[in-house]
């Protein structure tokens, strides 16, 4: 029957839309001459569509085509049962950190057919709190939480990158913190350096207490001391250099010895040179610099900083491949998938001054 349909009601098109007129199934089968019924399967190639002669399939696409006809997106989420659609978390859209992760994200999702929300929370818990609530009212399938602290699951699918906390629903993809540690710390050693500043990051990230957790026990290991004095702590939720600018002010200003500083990342580690700088003291020559994530500017700065590479737009990658997978039903929860740093040695870091070494520091 559905041949006899096209077949006897090819042969006449009726009036074109008029301009501004709203282009739908209807108004597309009322041109053509055809049921709604004969191009939404011509147009969604759906099963049967075989059975419909190829002159008027021809004529359906090339009719689509001249008035820029898309299947309604509702529809076809109704039909499917799908949005096709998933939220982002990150703490700042700025963020050098973030936008390399979420450049992972949106090539693959991309290149899935899938469109993704995305929030900037400012690490404001109310907001971490109420974004996704926010999101499942506009149907997203899942979440892919980007150095966002989790408390508790959510109604769908959740990937976390940077995440430690286990909660059911969520999968962490993570970077091996401990190995990350010993690279850090065993370069600064083979150098030579045995007296070593920490700066800690702050409470609000994700990686900060089991980064230092690894950073004690590697230290432990190496037998090197780590003093109080030469600890301090990040402050600022900020991702400008800032964040550890006012941090190395205050490690100059306790006036401990030190010849090399471990910065919590890359962007505290260009305001920790600039400090040291404004101190009178030059990097490497009178002070060592590691920093951590490689953002993109790490290998441009002068000096360009040694750093524990995190390859961030493959973690991006990871988790939304495995966002979908689980969205698909194609995997089951993993709680951790692990991520392996890599140690990029450049120009913020060499051996100690042992004549700067035996001279108090103004």
């Amino acid at each position: 029957m559905l041949k006899l349909e096209c077949m006897g009601k090819q042969a006449k098109s009726g009036a074109a839309p008029q301009p501004g007129q709203p282009i739908s199934l209807r108004t597309l089968g009322e041109y053509l001459n055809l049921s709604p019924a004969t191009i939404s399967l011509v147009l969604n190639n759906a099963p049967g569509v075989r059975s419909i002669p190829q002159d008027t399939r021809d004529r359906v696409t090339t009719a689509a085509a001249k008035f820029d006809y898309r299947p309604s997106f509702y529809a076809r989420s109704l039909r499917k049962r799908q949005t096709f659609t998933v939220g982002v978390l990150v703490p700042e859209l700025s963020d050098n950190y973030a936008t390399q992760v979420l450049s992972g994200v949106e090539e693959y999702l991309m290149e899935e057919g899938y469109f993704y929300l995305t929030a900037s929370h400012r690490r404001k818990p109310d907001l971490i709190e109420e974004y996704p609530r926010l999101l499942l009212d506009r149907s997203v399938e899942g979440f892919i939480l980007i150095d966002t602290i989790l408390e508790k699951s959510l109604k769908s699918p959740v990937v976390v990158v940077a995440g430690h906390r286990k909660i059911e629903g969520v999968t962490n993809v993570v970077l091996d913190q401990k190995r990350a540690a010993e690279l850090a710390l065993r370069h600064l050693h083979l150098l030579g350096h045995r007296k070593i500043a920490f700066m800690r990051g702050g409470s609000h990230s994700s990686d900060a207490d089991d980064r230092w957790d690894c950073l004690m026990a590697v230290a432990r290991d190496l037998k090197l001391a780590v003093l109080p004095e030469l600890v301090v702590q990040l402050q600022l939720r900020v991702s400008t250099p800032a964040l550890g600018y006012e941090p190395t002010n205050e490690l100059m200003q306790r006036g401990g010895d030190f010849t090399a500083l471990v910065c919590y990342n890359d962007i505290s580690a260009i305001g920790a040179i600039r400090a040291f700088m404004d101190h009178g003291l030059r990097v490497p020559i009178d002070v060592s610099v590691v920093g951590f994530d490689d953002i993109q500017g790490a290998s441009f700065h002068n000096p360009s900083l040694t750093t524990i590479r995190q390859p961030l737009q493959e973690m991006g990658t990871v988790a939304a491949r495995i966002l979908l997978q689980r969205i698909r039903g194609q995997a089951t929860c993993q709680d951790m998938i692990p991520i392996h740093p890599e140690l990029v040695i450049r120009e913020s870091t060499c051996p100690p001054n042992t004549k700067r070494m035996g001279n108090k520091r103004n």
